[in-house]
Formats: structure tokens, C-alpha cells, sequence
């Protein structure tokens, strides 16, 4: 079985070894071994926890509700409804954080375009463009 320093899965993980403590001590990321020299030894168990981790946080989840889900993962047949609601719920937030992203993208690609009209222009010695003729409605 393949095992990692802490080093070693800060690297592997583009994350500060100071973050996998941090997670140890909230109870989020479990059953972390030490050799004989008091060194953390991680598991493929501890990397996969952590792709795990790493998706929830990146999709706004706290550590509140991280520690919450792998709690109730602990018992799933308990708490199967309190699993898919927690997730439904991150799930929504998700997507309306996406859809609202989309809609900022847009915004920007408009200013992008009419910024290259206005740089054109002023190139040509034509007269500038205004922000009010290329708006889309809505």
C-alpha cells in the first residue's frame, strides 16, 4: 500500500502542510497513522478523502458542512435523507453560483468586444463607439 508524507500530499495536493493539520484537528480528514518519529503517515484512503474535500470546499461547502456530510456518510443508511438533502442544497447553490457566473462571463466578453471596437476605432481616427449602441437587452 502505497503511503505519503505529509510533504509529500501538500505537494500532490497544491496545499499548505499547515491545511492537512488543520483539517486533521477539524475532524474532516480521519485516522491519520504516526511512525515511531511522530511523522503523519497518509494513505490512497487520506487522497481520495481529500479529492473529496477538495471538491466540497470548491464548491462553497464550510468545514461545518464537510464535517457534516462525512459524518452522516459514517452511518449512511441513518442518515441517507440528511445526505441528499445536504447535497441537493450544494448542488442548487452550485448551479445558481454557475448560472450567475455565465451571466457575468457574458458581461464581459460585451465589454471585451466593445473594448476592441473602441481600440479599432481609435486606430482608424473614427469616432468612438458608445457602450449604449452594443448592449444587448435583457
Amino acid at each position: 500500500m502505497k503511503t505519503y508524507t505529509i510533504g509529500e500530499l501538500a505537494e500532490l495536493f497544491s496545499i499548505p502542510a499547515s491545511t492537512l493539520r488543520y483539517y486533521e484537528k477539524e475532524g474532516i480528514l480521519v485516522h491519520v497513522e504516526k511512525n515511531s518519529s511522530g511523522q503523519r503517515i497518509y494513505t490512497e484512503e487520506h487522497v481520495e478523502r481529500l479529492k473529496g474535500i477538495n471538491c466540497f470546499k470548491r464548491t462553497g461547502m464550510t468545514i461545518s458542512q464537510i464535517r457534516t456530510f462525512f459524518d452522516y456518510e459514517t452511518d449512511e443508511a441513518k442518515h441517507i435523507d440528511e445526505i441528499i438533502a445536504l447535497l441537493e442544497e450544494q448542488e442548487k447553490q452550485v448551479n445558481d453560483h454557475l448560472s450567475q457566473l455565465l451571466q457575468d462571463s457574458e458581461h464581459v466578453h460585451r465589454k471585451v468586444v466593445f473594448y476592441q471596437a473602441v481600440k479599432d476605432a481609435l486606430e482608424k481616427g473614427q469616432p468612438r463607439p458608445r457602450w449604449e449602441d452594443g448592449k444587448k437587452e435583457g
